[in-house]
């Protein structure tokens, strides 16, 4: 095969060659076939690059990424030739040929190639050129191509510079969603991409299903060599974050609000609000925060009666006492809430329920008030000495609180809580930087499609506003047909693990060629698919096994648990 030239000057060695553009199919300046040489093979994701000349002798250099791959036999007329062919009765040849979706042209004339160019496999500079990392002024590994190359992001459009937010979706347990947001937040931190930056730059992580996030400042003992080798060849350094700092509910009914964990016993703070916190910053809507709680009309009387507990007198120690009766629990709290909403003193009643409002309303309200005792009542407290020791803060690099033993509406509770301050943190400084990172799974649960709620209000406004302020959500869910479509638009950065095939059909996943959707519904975990605006085509994406513990086996936290490497290296890893 002969060597490749634009002008006379050789621009790519012949073992690169693979094929030539066909003339049996169209060939646009958005995608073309190249039919596969002898003795070559191309595969779905590679990266391929050819020229064309123009009439006045400019070169026009194509870039394109393989998308389809295809064989068949040339000379066959029926589908039982296939066994004449092989019995060599029937002549025929094998041919392959093989999709290409145009990427990029420099210069940007958009030009079809014609048929009959060779076209080769892209590698190195030219294969940054096809994928657009040469242009990027600060790149943030992103995970590796199947043949071990780094992927990359662009950090302008992940840090606010330019746009902001990552949103990934795919079924739980198997598209490993928050394992690919921790190898995000770890490739950040220790990558360089942020230069100085990244020494004070936070990261908040909700951990919603086990314990699995517990432990991400242990190194993994289950890491094997030709796994800590890659984070090599996408530029990391082996190793756990460095920074963590962990917070846990109290136990229920426990008098000494030990966190409720079982796998981690040290190095973990249990966090709860007092009375006079829920009272003076008006939390108790985030007790109301459910889509049925949308749909009533009690919400009224939630913000009366929030605007009358700001009015609270602080007894000391976060106690508070309303309407001269001393609070100490959240359940005497919403007794004297009760009290009030339902006096026998019209004036009294009107105060706290507000005008007008019928006593089906406020029955209704009471009944969810009293509904959220059980859930909150360990969270909100005026029992315990120095309270101020079990303050969420994001005084270390990463900051993880843990919601997996709470109940849903605790769950939203603290979600919304811990949101509002880091939102109101950022707002309140005036600056950007440093960047605060919110890692939150189960997006569809805080902010749904339909209604409104306080924590989807945040979490609109961080969608909205956070890239100004400096606060960038990493958000995840199995469905994003199910969460409020300004959340996923405004994501720059989306991220496809498996998929289920109906939800890989909706047009929320309309950024992914055909083809990829179909691969959507059988990816394996550690592989994702991930676009960015700079790129035309998604790419795939896959990240290595995790240097940090991922449950207390791997910290060496356990030592009946076997420390052998599973099968498969991605099993039992959060979602």
């Amino acid at each position: 095969m002969e060597d490749v030239s634009v002008d006379g000057s050789t621009v790519a060695p012949p073992s690169e060659v693979v094929g030539r553009v066909i003339g049996t199919e169209d060939a646009t300046p958005l995608e073309f076939w190249v039919g596969v040489a002898p003795g070559c093979y191309l595969q779905l994701d590679d990266v391929v690059a050819l020229e064309r000349v123009l009439p006045e002798g400019e070169a026009v250099r194509i870039y394109g990424i393989v998308s389809q791959v295809r064989a068949r036999h040339e000379g066959a007329r029926f589908d039982s030739d296939v066994f004449l062919i092989a019995d060599g009765v029937l002549p025929a040849e094998v041919s392959e040929a093989a999709l290409v979706a145009a990427t990029r042209f420099e210069p940007e004339t958009f030009v079809p190639p014609r048929p009959g160019q060779p076209v080769r496999r892209a590698v190195g500079a030219e294969r940054d050129q096809a994928l657009f990392f040469d242009g990027m002024r600060r790149r943030l590994p992103a995970g590796l191509s199947r043949d071990d190359d780094p992927q990359y992001v662009n950090l302008e459009l992940l840090d606010g510079n330019r746009a902001a937010h990552v949103n990934n979706s795919g079924i739980s347990g198997v598209a490993t969603k928050t394992t690919y947001a921790t190898f995000l937040l770890y490739s950040l931190f220790t990558s360089g991409a942020l230069g100085a930056e990244a020494t004070n730059t936070k990261a908040l992580v909700f951990n919603v299903k086990g314990e699995d996030l517990l432990f991400l400042d242990h190194p993994n003992v289950d890491l094997e060599p030709d796994q800590a080798a890659r984070y090599g060849r996408a530029g990391l350094p082996v190793g756990a974050f460095a920074s963590v700092e962990v917070f846990a509910p109290p136990r229920r009914g426990d008098p000494s609000v030990r966190p409720d964990v079982a796998s981690r016993t040290e190095g973990v703070t249990s966090f709860f609000w007092t009375l006079e916190e829920f009272c003076r910053g008006e939390l108790l809507p985030f007790l109301f925060a459910d889509a049925e709680d949308d749909r009533q009309q009690y919400t009224m009387v939630v913000f009366n009666v929030t605007a009358r507990l700001t009015e609270a007198t602080p007894t000391g120690d976060g106690g508070v006492s309303i309407e001269g009766e001393a609070c100490r629990t959240f359940g005497q709290l919403v007794d004297a809430v009760t009290a009030n909403v339902l006096s026998d003193d019209a004036h009294t009643a009107d105060r706290w329920a507000g005008r007008a409002i019928g006593g089906g309303t406020v029955n209704a309200f009471v009944r969810r008030l009293h509904g959220a005792v059980s859930h909150v009542a360990d969270l909100v407290r005026a029992d315990v000495a120095r309270p101020d020791r079990h303050t969420v803060r994001f005084e270390q690099q990463v900051t993880v609180v843990d919601l997996h033993n709470l109940g849903d509406r605790a769950k939203r509770f603290v979600v919304g809580v811990v949101l509002r301050k880091a939102f109101r943190d950022k707002e309140l400084s005036g600056q950007s930087r440093p960047l605060q990172f919110v890692v939150l799974d189960e997006l569809n649960k805080y902010a749904p499609r339909e209604g409104s709620s306080p924590i989807k209000e945040i979490l609109l406004d961080v969608a909205e506003r956070g890239r100004s302020l400096g606060i960038i959500l990493i958000g995840a869910q199995q469905t994003a047909s199910e969460v409020e479509r300004r959340i996923v638009a405004n994501s720059a950065i989306r991220v496809v693990g498996r998929l289920d095939a109906a939800e890989a059909g909706r047009g929320e996943y309309g950024f992914l060629p055909v083809v990829q959707r179909q691969r959507s519904t059988i990816l394996k975990p550690g592989t994702m698919l991930l676009n960015q605006p700079e790129l035309p085509v998604p790419v795939l994406c896959q990240f290595p096994f995790p240097a940090w513990a991922t449950r207390a086996a791997e910290a060496g936290a356990n030592p009946k648990a076997s420390t052998s490497t599973p099968a498969d290296p991605f099993s039992g890893l959060p979602s």
